[in-house]
């Protein structure tokens, strides 16, 4: 898609309450939204539950489930697995709870404990054979799915001096990437020989890092491009030429885009297309595209838009659909979401 000459605007197609307390975290289920398929997404909370939106005939979006009574504290982040079939939830109760969606319903088939603490992030890898969490005691694991729901525990990853804030997997290979309260992102990959996993990279203040919390990270749709933020008010995009095959490949710093969010910015979700959403606690959202006139220095990335005030509070995160319309959910510490579509000015629909 051409950005240059245009005109967009993120446009506020519905704002959506139930929850009662800060909504952390929203999770777009895979394959909806697309061929007649409605839009689904999950949204958590402080309020101890997660609930589950449909989008109806009209295009607007009904809460179809509000799963409650497992988790006894904060639900701070959730993700479904590629099928769709499960969905995940970390909550600061110290366990990640798994959800098997069957028709309308969703019913806990599984319960993983071992953190001494909040857990904070959890994602699935791109067959939905691994499952990442990582929490406040500065741990990551990851779990093996097995037969029948059950959940392995293959490794307990020491590495990170602060609370871990996310786990993230590169959406082409199995290297993991985390994210902490130290400052740094670390790069985990499995070692062929005797099964287990090691850091082979800690981006950090050294290798044109961040200085403080490091709160989000996402990938481009091909993996090789990494987007992470930060309580340093900045935005960095990194490189790396892993697809070529070689897992270990090193990643570099390519560009900080700073100036657009003057407090922390809280997270960062790369679109199929290559826009750039950030999320922050001046309440704004952020869209960032490349910037194509300066191939020489390699990519750089330019303001497409900003929308100031797009929630009354902080916001916690940004999501893109990957379906057929240009959907972005937000969530807040208002206690609200909104889904926004992103239309040219003209009033021209993003096709």
């Amino acid at each position: 898609m051409n950005f240059e000459d245009e005109n967009f605007e993120l446009r506020e197609i519905q704002r959506l309450e139930g929850h009662t307390d800060k909504v952390w975290s929203v999770a777009w289920k895979p394959a909806t939204g697309i061929n007649g398929v409605p839009a689904v997404f999950a949204s958590c909370s402080g309020d101890k539950t997660v609930r589950i939106w449909e989008e109806d005939s009209t295009g607007s979006f009904q809460c179809q489930a509000v799963l409650e009574e497992t988790h006894t504290r904060t639900v701070r982040s959730c993700a479904w697995s590629p099928s769709g079939k499960f969905l995940a939830t970390a909550s600061f109760d110290a366990t990640t709870a798994i959800w098997e969606n069957v028709g309308v319903d969703f019913e806990c088939v599984s319960t993983l404990e071992g953190h001494d603490n909040e857990v904070k992030s959890v994602s699935w890898n791109n067959s939905g054979s691994l499952l990442a969490t990582c929490g406040r005691d500065k741990s990551v694991w990851i779990w093996e799915v097995l037969p029948g729901n059950e959940f392995d525990c293959v490794s307990v990853l020491q590495g990170h001096t602060q609370d871990v804030k996310m786990v993230q997997w590169n959406p082409s290979m199995d290297t993991l990437f985390s994210c902490s309260y130290d400052n740094t992102i670390k790069v985990w990959v499995e070692d062929g020989d005797s099964d287990d996993w090691h850091c082979i990279q800690t981006l950090g203040e050294s290798n044109s890092g961040h200085t403080s919390t490091v709160w989000s990270l996402s990938f481009d749709a091909s993996g090789d491009k990494m987007v992470s933020c930060s309580d340093d008010l900045t935005i960095k995009v990194w490189t790396s030429k892993m697809q070529e095959g070689d897992q270990n490949a090193p990643w570099k710093h390519v560009c900080t885009l700073s100036g657009y969010h003057d407090r922390t910015i809280f997270s960062v979700h790369w679109s199929r297309e290559g826009i750039i959403a950030s999320g922050a606690a001046d309440d704004a959202i952020c869209l960032f595209v490349e910037n194509n006139d300066n191939e020489v220095e390699g990519p750089s990335f330019k303001l497409l838009l900003k929308k100031e005030k797009a929630h009354e509070m902080d916001v916690n995160s940004v999501q893109w659909n990957s379906g057929d319309r240009r959907l972005l959910a937000s969530a807040s510490d208002d206690g609200t979401l909104k889904i926004w579509e992103l239309v040219r000015l003209s009033g021209q629909k993003l096709l």
